[in-house]
């Protein structure tokens, strides 16, 4: 299969979780979505129906997939969707964009295996909760994802560091221990092999991230257990 083949499979089937995301959609929401023409998309809705894909033609209003058709045997109730559609409003107001382009994907498929009427109310609560803080949608880091990769398959990551408490930047290799989330940003916990000692650095502060393929041992000591030294040291030293 070649590159092309490639990315009209993936089109395709990004146009089929689209179709069971949203009651209906045209052939210009479709084209601008993927960034290609509508006759692209007639070519694609066509070989969805040829691969026995119920699609539907509502003249004037657009494509829509039968009612009840699903790929996965997932179902949702409507309170368990309506958890998720809360969810949802609040990460887009957090500020690494990888983290709300990663959870923005997976509620889109998760959205596509909903009851038709479900989705329905699930898309008009999505319009009527908000949430006040980063009004402007600030995007302030996008190094989450690829730094949660790093933490669960134990790859050593090399950063650059700029600290505000100092105004210097420095260049480190450290081992991701844990992640955590404050004011809509993101601080990783990990162990610096400058300091030889665990620290945090905030995510919005790495001015460039490299994951290495090189491991490291995981570390014996809990999350609780950094908190409680944390909180030891503070106590000592306030």
């Amino acid at each position: 299969m070649n590159d092309k083949d490639t990315k009209r499979l993936s089109r395709l089937t990004a146009i089929l979780t689209q179709l069971q995301a949203k009651r209906l959609l045209t052939a210009s929401e479709l084209a601008n979505k993927f960034l290609v023409s509508n006759r692209t998309i007639y070519r694609d809705i066509k070989a969805l129906e040829q691969a026995g894909v119920p699609i539907l033609t509502e003249d004037g209003k657009g494509y829509t997939l039968m009612d009840g058709y699903r790929i996965p045997p997932i179902m949702f109730s409507e309170s368990e969707a309506n958890a998720l559609i809360t969810a949802e409003q609040l990460i887009l107001k957090n500020k690494d964009a990888s983290f709300v382009k990663e959870y923005s994907e997976a509620i889109n498929k998760i959205k596509s295996v909903l009851r038709n009427t479900t989705k329905d109310k699930a898309n008009l609560l999505s319009n009527r909760i908000v949430f006040r803080q980063n009004t402007n949608n600030d995007r302030t880091s996008n190094y989450l994802s690829v730094l949660q990769l790093a933490l669960t398959n134990f790859n050593l990551a090399q950063i650059k560091y700029h600290s505000t408490d100092t105004h210097q930047t420095t260049e480190r290799t450290i081992e991701p221990f844990a992640i955590y989330s404050t004011q809509e940003n993101w601080l990783l916990i990990a162990f610096c092999r400058l300091r030889k000692d665990f620290r945090a650095f905030r995510l919005d502060r790495i001015q460039h991230l490299n994951i290495l393929n090189d491991k490291f041992e995981p570390h014996k000591i809990t999350l609780e257990e950094y908190f409680e030294i944390c909180r030891s040291k503070y106590f000592q030293n306030p």
